[in-house]
C-alpha cells in the first residue's frame, strides 16, 4: 500500500497558525469578540461524568478555540474544531452548571453562552454488568446538512444513563436515557454517511453497538453537481482488497483519490495522464494484516480547484486468511 508523505506535526501547524493570525489581528487592530457559542447542552454520562456539547462558531468569527467553565471556574481548554468534550471526576447525584466562551486569533474572548445544566446519576457500586445493545435504528435525511435517528430502547439492570451516537466509529453526540431520536446537524451534501448507537449506564459500562443505519444526504443545488464517488466497492480476497467506484462530475477527468481505512489516510490513489479512468474506476491494495481485521473504508477526489471533495459511500469489510 502506497503511503503518502507524513504531515508535518500537528502542534507544530497549530502553533504556527496561531501565531500567523495573532499577527494578522495585531495588524489590523482586530478588538472585536466572537459571539457567544450557541446550542449548549450537557448530559451526564455517568455518575461521574458529563457530555458538553455546543455548536460550531461562524468562519467569519475567526474562532481559534473554546474554554469551558464549570460554575464559572475553568475545567477545558479545546481547539476551534472540538465543539464536545467529557468533564470528568464529578460527584454523584449532583447537579452541575457549565458555560462555554469562544477566543480568537488576536486573544478576544466572547461573552458566557447560555449555561446548561446537568444533574449526574447515583454510582452503582460493582457493577460491571454493560447495557443491552439498542436493538433497533432508523435514519433518515432532513435536507442537505441533517439527518434525523431513531433507535430503539436498551435495557440494563441499573438502568441506562445515556446513549451515544457513533459516525464512523467515533463518537458525535450524545443523548439523555430517555430520549429515542435525535437530529445531526452540520453535515455534507450529497454524502453517505453509516451511525450507530450504544448505551451507557451509570457506572459508564458501553454496550455493543446497535445496528448500522446508512443515510445519505440529498446534493445540495446551490453547490452544483455531487463531489462524491458512487457506487463504491471494497471485496477482500487473501492478501488482496479490490476497489472499484464512479469517479464524481467534476467538469474534466478526476486523475486523483485519497483513500481513508478506519478513519484515517493511508494512501493518494493516482492515475497517470494516459490511464485517467473516463467510467468505472479501480485499484488493488495489497496487504499484510491477519485475518479477521476489520476495515472501514471511504473515498473522496481531488476537485479541478485543488480541494478534496466530499465522502463516498463507506464500506465494511473483513480480511480474510
Amino acid at each position: 500500500m502506497r503511503r503518502t508523505a507524513p504531515p508535518r506535526p500537528l502542534t507544530a501547524v497549530l502553533a504556527l497558525g496561531l501565531a500567523l493570525g495573532a499577527l494578522t489581528a495585531c495588524d489590523t487592530g482586530d478588538t472585536r469578540p466572537p459571539h457567544p457559542p450557541g446550542g449548549l447542552t450537557a448530559q451526564a454520562g455517568s455518575a461521574t461524568s458529563v457530555h458538553v456539547m455546543w455548536e460550531s462558531a461562524a468562519p467569519a468569527d475567526g474562532v481559534t478555540g473554546y474554554q469551558v467553565f464549570q460554575a464559572g471556574r475553568l475545567v477545558r481548554e479545546l481547539p476551534a474544531d472540538k465543539t464536545m468534550v467529557d468533564v470528568t471526576g464529578l460527584a454523584p447525584q449532583t447537579a452541575y452548571d457549565f458555560t462555554v466562551r469562544a477566543r480568537d486569533a488576536a486573544g478576544n474572548r466572547s461573552a458566557l453562552s447560555a449555561p446548561a445544566r446537568a444533574t449526574t446519576p447515583a454510582a452503582r457500586a460493582e457493577d460491571h454488568r454493560a447495557p443491552t445493545a439498542p436493538p433497533a435504528t432508523t435514519g433518515r435525511a432532513e435536507g442537505p446538512r441533517a439527518v434525523r435517528l431513531e433507535w430503539a430502547a436498551a435495557t440494563d439492570d441499573t438502568g441506562v444513563s445515556a446513549y451515544d451516537v457513533l459516525q464512523g466509529g467515533i463518537r458525535i453526540h450524545t443523548t439523555g436515557p430517555g430520549e429515542r431520536a435525535t437530529t445531526l446537524t452540520g453535515l455534507q451534501p450529497g454524502t453517505a454517511y453509516s451511525f450507530t448507537v450504544r448505551a451507557r449506564d451509570g457506572a459508564d459500562n458501553s454496550s455493543p453497538d446497535g445496528p448500522a443505519v446508512a443515510v445519505t444526504t440529498p446534493p445540495d443545488p446551490a453547490q452544483g453537481p455531487g463531489t462524491a464517488p458512487g457506487a463504491f466497492t471494497a471485496t477482500a480476497s487473501p492478501g488482496t482488497v479490490d476497489l472499484a467506484w464512479t469517479p464524481p462530475d467534476t467538469g474534466r477527468p478526476t486523475s486523483e483519490y485519497q483513500l481513508y481505512v478506519n478513519d484515517r489516510p493511508v494512501t493518494v490513489i493516482q492515475f497517470g495522464s494516459g490511464a485517467v479512468p473516463a467510467g468505472r474506476a479501480s485499484y488493488r491494495l495489497t496487504t499484510t494484516e491477519p485475518a479477521g481485521t476489520l476495515w472501514t473504508l471511504k473515498l473522496r477526489a481531488r476537485l479541478p480547484d485543488g480541494n478534496w471533495g466530499a465522502f463516498g459511500e463507506e464500506r465494511r469489510i473483513t480480511l480474510p486468511g
